[in-house]
């Protein structure tokens, strides 16, 4: 079967982080994506995979023309600038639409099209800062601490991007109500980072949320953490719900009568840290490995935090090649794919699959990401139908590269 999105064409303007993830997933779910680069600039394979990479010089007025041709045969554009810049190119909205009125204009930004902030530079934690949510992440006794950058340039960002980007589709082609219509998304991370967070800020401002780290879902409650085992590895417990909760005490060793006495103050906050105390004890007993043969198979909420080299699927096996069934549910849902080296090398790489899956479409297998710049030459020509003659012209005058 066909993958979603077979069929629809993206000129990705060169970025880094959110732009080209949200490109990705465009990719491996089957949209033909094309890189439009700097001339010699080499990004690296990071989330460029399924994609087809073009060199163009856009400080030439040429190079910004081929650009306008491509968005003439595209569904979509991707632009990972502040504000304005692409205008200064020569390829904002307003000259692209008349070029091809249909075509969907994705912005991607930290801080948005218009604010205070939004000509100003910044990576993830700043968007995340900016839109409340920084407070909320962290432990109490440190500063705000933003996930890696994952709830401004994945979350927030690209995916949210991505989301938008198929809902453009769906609206201008939707056979019942369609427009026929582009349009411009402004995707910004500061709002896109809330969105994911929706449930936080109900929350607190329903007074259901306390300051951070105090909280049953950010590692206050001793149900809902981490706890180091005896070989220095962690379980991840989130057991909320009371049926949950007692299983785990039964798992933890508890006599019955303490037991008791623990599910009566599941949820009284002034019981919490003597609770997390004695789970701290109790984890530092056995083993990882120990602890999740006691809770393999039980609703106890408990598992295994994994490093991510355990989960590589060596040699058909689970976790660092063993066969052990209790290592291989990330084997089994074949979460990881193996990736080829770019453009051909031996190297062989684990990337995680596209999600979600579906039953009828598919995903693209996980493709190479490509040399930069060797996809010149046959985009120009299957794009916009210029000959080889044609094509060397343009190379002549350094107006695009071709790496073939």
């Amino acid at each position: 079967m066909p993958a979603p999105l077979e069929g629809i064409k993206v000129v990705e303007v060169a970025g880094i982080g959110p732009g080209p993830f949200c490109g990705m997933v465009l990719a491996d779910f089957g949209a033909e994506v094309v890189r439009v680069e700097r001339i010699g600039n080499q990004p690296g394979p990071s989330m460029q995979r399924g994609k087809k990479s073009i060199e163009v010089d856009l400080k030439k007025p040429e190079g910004v023309e081929l650009v306008l041709r491509l968005c003439e045969k595209a569904d979509v554009i991707i632009e990972p600038y502040r504000p304005g810049v692409m205008e200064r190119l020569g390829l904002g909205p307003d000259v692209v639409f008349k070029r091809n009125p249909n075509i969907i204009y994705g912005r991607m930004t930290g801080f948005g099209q218009e604010g205070k902030y939004a000509n100003m530079a910044g990576h993830d934690a700043n968007y995340v800062a900016t839109s409340g949510l920084l407070s909320a992440l962290g432990h109490p006794a440190g500063p705000p601490a933003a996930p890696i950058n994952l709830m401004g340039d994945f979350a927030g960002g690209g995916m949210m991007l991505a989301l938008g980007i198929t809902m453009a589709l769906f609206e201008r082609d939707n056979k019942k109500s369609g427009s026929g219509k582009g349009q411009v998304i402004d995707c910004a991370m500061c709002d896109g980072a809330a969105y994911v967070a929706t449930f936080l800020y109900q929350a607190r401002f329903n007074g259901m949320w306390g300051p951070r780290g105090t909280n049953m879902l950010d590692h206050g409650a001793p149900y809902s953490t981490s706890y180091e085992t005896m070989d220095g590895k962690f379980m991840s417990v989130q057991a909320i719900e009371p049926q949950f909760y007692s299983i785990l005490l039964k798992l933890l060793g508890l006599p019955a009568e303490q037991r008791a006495k623990l599910e009566k103050t599941q949820n009284d906050r002034k019981a919490w840290p003597s609770t997390k105390r004695l789970f701290t004890g109790l984890f530092l007993t056995k083993t990882r490995d120990e602890w999740e043969k006691i809770f393999d198979g039980q609703d106890a909420c408990t598992v295994p935090v994994f490093e991510l080299e355990e989960i590589l699927p060596i040699a058909g096996k689970g976790g660092n090649g063993r066969s052990d069934p209790l290592y291989s549910h990330a084997a089994q849902r074949q979460l990881l794919g193996k990736r080829e080296g770019t453009d051909g090398s031996k190297a062989e790489h684990w990337e995680p699959r596209p999600a979600p899956r579906f039953s009828r479409s598919q995903h693209m297998p996980i493709r190479p990401a490509p040399v930069t710049g060797r996809d010149t030459k046959p985009v120009l020509k299957s794009w916009l139908g210029l000959n080889d003659s044609e094509v060397s012209a343009i190379e002549s005058k350094k107006i695009v590269v071709s790496r073939l």
